[in-house]
């Protein structure tokens, strides 16, 4: 049975390009989250006024890949950091945020963050501030048609993802 993860890095189009090259990934879809405006449009979320993030959607097979795994993608593929901002894309829309499905999501949510910061501290780098929320009540929205799989349809196109260059801790199971 697939699962559903939610993610947000700063601009979906690299992360979501990100998570399609993994194996044990099903799907996935861009959209926003975290906000209070139904069916914002994307003009609208980049205002800052619908208070949305740019989010991701990961429909898995964790009999392939697990969850850790995914988070292990999220924490190193963006600066976790950064308050509302990923390089040069500034915003509340651009903050770093985990929606879980289920309560075991949470816990390794959790524990996750508190090993990669543990490995951003010896680096001498900030605190992470990462919104981890339940996505129990809370709705996610696909973004426009021209938005999911971007960087399929646009190689070239923009990709903004400002690594830490910090590395996750090796785990002893994966």
């Amino acid at each position: 049975m697939n699962s559903i993860a939610y993610f947000a890095t700063g601009c979906f189009w690299g992360a979501e390009r990100r998570f399609w090259q993994m194996d044990g990934v099903i799907e996935t879809s861009v959209g926003y989250m975290g906000g209070i405006r139904p069916n914002p449009s994307y003009e609208q979320v980049c205002t800052g006024v619908t208070g949305h993030a740019e989010m991701v959607k990961v429909v898995f097979d964790p009999a392939k890949v697990s969850y850790l795994r995914l988070l292990q993608e999220f924490w190193t593929m963006h600066d976790p950091t950064s308050l509302n901002q990923q390089g040069g894309d500034i915003g509340t829309q651009y903050r770093s945020a985990i929606y879980t499905t289920t309560h075991e999501q949470m816990q390794v949510a959790l524990a996750s963050c508190q090993m990669y910061q543990e490995a951003l501290t010896a680096a001498g780098m900030g605190r992470i501030c990462t919104e981890i929320l339940s996505a129990e009540g809370v709705e996610y929205f696909e973004a426009e048609e021209y938005h999911q799989k971007y960087l399929h349809k646009n190689p070239n196109g923009y990709d903004c993802h400002s690594s830490t260059g910090v590395p996750y801790p090796e785990t002893v199971s994966q």
